[in-house]
């Protein structure tokens, strides 16, 4: 099979395209910079370049912006726009494996919805991964595979990952004291995946007998997923047994404070009386709250394994590759006195 791979040298493309090259197929790998054996394309800002002329057996669409701060025209700038340009490489014998993300199902909490702009989604990458769903099935005329997984970590053998991003956010904030509080449910349902169980589960997608109708594949470890109060310790333990190992003194363990508490009564104290800086950690911190928060695990169709242990071992990797930061000092939040 010719197979193309977008997003190649992204988080999950990275470890998808180490997979595919071994799997017998012809792998063309694309990313919007260049790299070894990666052929540069800025998808939808470019024409394709003439090496990607020709029928495609399997298109896998990895190709992805995952910030979370996208405002609806971004959105759909970065991840609808891009969807249309790889689709006119399609025809209908292609089958199109497009890799969006859990969260675009399952249950959302009203608080945390964002309305008109978005739909009833939590932000601008949600929303677009939902509507990437929808372009995905309604105008691509060959057999479609949507793969769902969650928040991602590194690999469950050893905690590798290509780009230390989304969830390792909170491992940096725990140790240095930006989270100061941990805002969220703590027997909210945290859905994570080592990334080489994504990866997979998103080549097995690609290898297999195209399905007749489209169909949806969700990663997750269901009942079995880590509560927000796990996750916290988790990471919290695994740092702290990095920083015996070095003689420097643990991290204390911060306190939980449920997301309704947090913006009713402290967030407009905080609003008024911490740093810019410190105000903008707690709006960059708040993203994860919804994530953090779901009264609902999701319904996996394949299930992530012990993810207490994938997270240890990819925290455990983080401090190893980053030891400034998990030997930080926590610097403690202090007031400004005087502000209005």
């Amino acid at each position: 099979m010719r197979i193309l791979l977008t997003g190649a040298t992204g988080v999950v493309g990275t470890e998808l395209g180490d997979l595919l090259r071994t799997s017998g197929h012809t792998l063309v790998p694309v990313a919007r910079r260049p790299a070894d054996d990666v052929l540069s394309w800025r998808i939808g800002e470019q024409p394709p370049p003439a090496e990607l002329a020709g029928h495609w057996d399997v298109i896998v669409h990895a190709a992805a912006s995952t910030r979370w701060t996208l405002s609806r025209p971004e959105a759909e700038a970065a991840n609808i726009d891009p969807l249309r340009a790889v689709l006119a490489l399609a025809d209908r014998d292609t089958h199109l494996v497009q890799v969006s993300t859990a969260y675009v199902g399952g249950t959302r909490n009203p608080e945390d919805l964002r309305g008109a702009e978005f739909e009833g989604y939590r932000n601008g990458y949600e929303w677009s991964k939902a509507r990437c769903e929808e372009v995905a099935r309604t105008e691509h005329p060959g057999p479609v595979t949507v793969v769902r997984p969650p928040l991602v970590v590194g690999r469950s053998t050893d905690g590798r990952i290509a780009r230390f991003s989304g969830p390792y956010t909170i491992f940096q904030a725990l140790v240095s004291g930006l989270a100061a509080v941990v805002v969220g449910a703590p027997d909210g349902h945290a859905e994570i995946s080592p990334v080489d169980r994504v990866a997979e589960v998103i080549a097995a997608a690609a290898l297999a007998e195209p399905p007749a109708a489209p169909r949806t594949e969700v990663l997750a470890a269901g009942a079995s997923c880590l509560r927000l109060s796990a996750l916290v310790d988790v990471v919290r333990e695994t740092v702290n047994e990095y920083r015996a190992a070095h003689g420097v003194a643990p991290v204390e363990p911060p306190p939980l404070v449920p997301v309704e508490r947090w913006e009713r009564f402290f967030l407009p104290l905080a609003d008024r009386y911490l740093s810019p800086f410190q105000a903008q950690a707690v709006k960059l911190l708040a993203m994860f709250q919804s994530y953090t928060s779901m009264t609902e695990p999701f319904v996996p169709t394949h299930r992530v394994d012990d993810p207490g242990a994938a997270l240890a071992t990819a925290v455990r990797h983080w401090a190893e590759a980053k030891p400034r930061l998990a030997l930080a000092r926590p610097q403690p939040w202090t007031l400004l006195a005087g502000r209005s």
